[in-house]
């Protein structure tokens, strides 16, 4: 249907009647004397002047019309369609720390004997594959996703664009955030990011295959901090502790903070996950979809397309037409005024 958004404006169209009978023009006018003004009046009452004086008024009002349909702001409202939606707002923190280049992960779907020719599979490889599959999943979700190391960075505010989450988790490099792993910090962003969002909803995934060894924020404290407000977190340990490489597999310390992932999560209500191969940390966002199950409702939208630009666009062409229409007349009064006068 078509509406406008001011419609009040349209009262404005009889606007030039109202003031020409308000305050008409004076009767006694001083001017200034022009010689050659016979000529100019014989010229202005023939009837080629006559119709170019009614031509002009009429682009004139078409002019004003055409601006005032402009000012009040049409819109073409299209038919109501529905959008799935959900009110989860959950926020994504992956590590970008050295140590998620170790290739120690195996590909999905790939057997062991045939990973042993292909050992460059890490870490970062296996969450963008699995955390991407998460994140399509999640369609009606508000996601927002943080990149952490030395730092913690916002990568992606609270959205519904999922695509364009799981785009950015696929181009993130390890080394752009440094080397260290800074968890308090991610959290602490994680939290700012959540705190205006309505309690209840309030999700954070933190994935980490590492230690808290760079940042300014303590990781219990910022859990601490996170019940309060009512958020949920969900931490996961990430990393093998075999390291394969070709035929060989030698034992690895655990670099992995379990006690401390365990405890922020325990301390906001949430779960710990601990994950030492790519089938396993895609068994954990599965059971992370059934603690957090879409809630979908359909929400009613009206595409709505604004037409402002036509008549305004329209109103500046014949204004144009009218300029160019003035200077023709001018131009050949004068011809004719200098040939008279000769």
């Amino acid at each position: 249907m078509f509406e406008f958004s001011y419609p009040w404006l349209l009262l404005l169209l009889p606007l030039p009647i109202v003031m020409r009978w308000v305050k008409p023009a004076p009767a006694n006018t001083t001017a200034i004397k022009v010689p050659f003004y016979r000529q100019l009046e014989s010229l202005s009452l023939s009837g080629e002047r006559k119709a170019s004086r009614k031509g002009i008024l009429t682009l004139l009002w078409a002019s004003w019309l055409l601006l005032v349909l402009a000012a009040s702001d049409p819109l073409w409202v299209g038919k109501p369609t529905g959008s799935p939606y959900s009110g989860r707002d959950m926020m994504l923190a992956v590590d970008l720390s050295q140590s998620m280049l170790t290739p120690d992960m195996q590909p999905p779907g790939v057997v062991a004997m045939q990973f042993q020719n292909n050992n460059d599979y890490t870490r970062m490889d296996a969450v963008k594959d699995v955390v991407g599959e998460f994140i399509e999943r999640r369609s009606g979700d508000r996601l927002g996703l943080i990149l952490f190391a030395d730092q913690a960075y916002l990568q992606a505010p609270l959205s519904r664009d999922v695509v364009t989450v799981n785009q950015l988790l696929q181009e993130a490099q390890v080394g752009f955030a440094g080397r260290a792993t800074a968890i308090g910090d991610a959290l602490g962003l994680a939290i700012k990011r959540l705190k205006e969002r309505p309690e209840g909803s309030r999700r954070i995934i933190l994935l980490s295959d590492g230690a808290n060894t760079a940042g300014d924020s303590n990781p219990i404290d910022a859990a601490n901090i996170a019940a309060n407000m009512g958020v949920k977190i969900y931490t996961i340990a990430f990393g093998s502790t075999e390291n394969i490489r070709g035929t060989r597999r030698s034992r690895r310390t655990n670099e992995v903070d379990t006690q401390t992932l365990q405890t922020i999560a325990n301390t906001t209500g949430g779960a710990f996950f601990r994950a030492e191969s790519t089938a396993e940390l895609k068994q954990v966002h599965q059971q992370l979809d059934q603690l957090e199950p879409l809630e979908l409702e359909q929400l009613k939208v009206r595409p709505v397309l604004r037409l402002f630009f036509w008549p305004l666009g329209l109103a500046l062409a014949l204004t144009w037409l009218i300029a160019l229409s003035q200077l023709r007349w001018t131009g050949s009064a004068r011809v004719q005024a200098k040939g008279d006068s000769t």
